[in-house]
């Protein structure tokens, strides 16, 4: 049994590119929430990575998994989202997604370590 990645975000994806071909609106819509996400997920990872203070072998290693979380998300990103249509698209959210779950793994730990 293999895991065929195409079908799988085809059938997950069309609905959304046809929303989105909809109106100019609707495609307006999608990529403003995509910046936003964006903007958010990077401005929350700078500020709690500025939060943990000065780098030393406790929070390297906490910035290093933040680093890692990133990665695996894009790469989990790169497998799940099509590649055929709306490319620009999912790519802003692929980034959006890895930043949200870098700032999640950094607000958790922060509050483990530091309350």
């Amino acid at each position: 049994m293999t895991i065929n990645f195409t079908e799988i975000s085809n059938t997950i994806f069309n609905p959304l590119k046809s929303w989105a071909e909809q109106s100019q609106g609707n495609w307006n819509v999608l990529i403003v929430s995509g910046f936003i996400l964006v903007f958010v997920g990077v401005i929350l990872t700078l500020v709690l990575q500025k939060k943990m203070g000065k780098a030393d072998e406790r929070t390297k290693h906490i910035s290093l998994n933040s680093a890692m979380i990133v990665l695996y998300v894009v790469i989990l990103c790169d497998l799940i989202f099509p590649k055929e249509y709306m490319w620009q698209v999912f790519f802003l959210f692929k980034y959006a997604f890895a930043f949200l779950a870098s700032a999640i793994y950094l607000a958790v730990r922060y509050k483990k370590d530091f309350f």
